[in-house]
């Protein structure tokens, strides 16, 4: 092995997507908590024999080994982290959503920090039974502020004035929150943005405004990129619907 390779043992991470190389083997995309997103080549997990296939789950806390050079190193192991839940059936599209956000919001070899806690938190919460839409958007607007394109949510973009809770506001993505009739159409409440800054989103009205705002915040940053796991599901409730 040159003197560039590089040899990682039990590193923390989470597959956040595959795809299949050849006839026995995968190319992982990972989120490890000290080299940021990644992708491992893992040779010889796919088939009856593979003694990693059922390892190698998303949502399952990995303690992954590697070595190599290049974009894509060799992986030499992997662990279960011991006394882990397992993800709720019905949070599992939203899981792959969490994925897929992080998949086209974070960068290669570019780790930032609290990325991988605030995602492994979420999974955790979710784990254990934590609310799902609340969770969703918490994380959401965490990711934002990470990543360096979080929302001012405490003072009108145009005055500078201090939120009013009974005030209401228009977000636009590449000025702010702005004042706003309470009339106009889309208008989000005062007291719903104070509570998103908060984190503490305990009403359907606070819901319901927090998911507009940081949609529009998301669909601003991906730049027209839509989501394939959204698609999904909306493809699921309607045919929900017509049932």
């Amino acid at each position: 092995m040159s003197a560039h390779a590089r040899r990682v043992q039990l590193a923390p991470g989470y597959i956040l997507h595959h795809h299949p190389y050849r006839d026995t083997s995968r190319i992982l995309e990972v989120l490890t908590r000290d080299a940021g997103r990644m992708s491992i080549f893992a040779r010889g997990v796919r088939g009856p024999k593979a003694k990693l296939a059922s390892e190698l789950q998303p949502f399952r806390l990995l303690l992954l080994s590697w070595s190599g050079k290049g974009d894509a190193p060799m992986l030499a192991g992997a662990e279960s982290s011991p006394d882990q839940g397992t993800m709720p059936p019905a949070c599992l599209m939203s899981g792959f959503y969490l994925n897929e956000l992080l998949l086209k919001l974070t960068h290669r070899h570019d780790p930032v920090m609290g990325v991988f806690d605030t995602y492994h938190a979420t999974l955790e919460a979710l784990k254990h039974g934590a609310p799902l839409e609340p969770s969703l958007r918490i994380f959401e607007k965490r990711l934002l502020d990470l990543l360096g394109y979080g929302v001012e949510l405490d003072v009108d973009a145009r005055t500078g004035a201090r939120l009013e809770p009974d005030a209401y506001y228009h977000f636009r993505p590449t000025q702010g929150v702005l004042l706003a009739d309470a009339s106009a159409s889309g208008a989000l409440s005062g007291a719903s943005l104070i509570s998103l800054a908060l984190e503490e989103l305990d009403s359907p009205r606070t819901l319901e405004d927090s998911k507009k705002l940081l949609q529009a915040a998301l669909t601003h940053v991906l730049e027209g990129r839509e989501l394939n796991t959204r698609t999904v599901a909306r493809s699921v409730a309607r045919r929900g619907n017509h049932r």
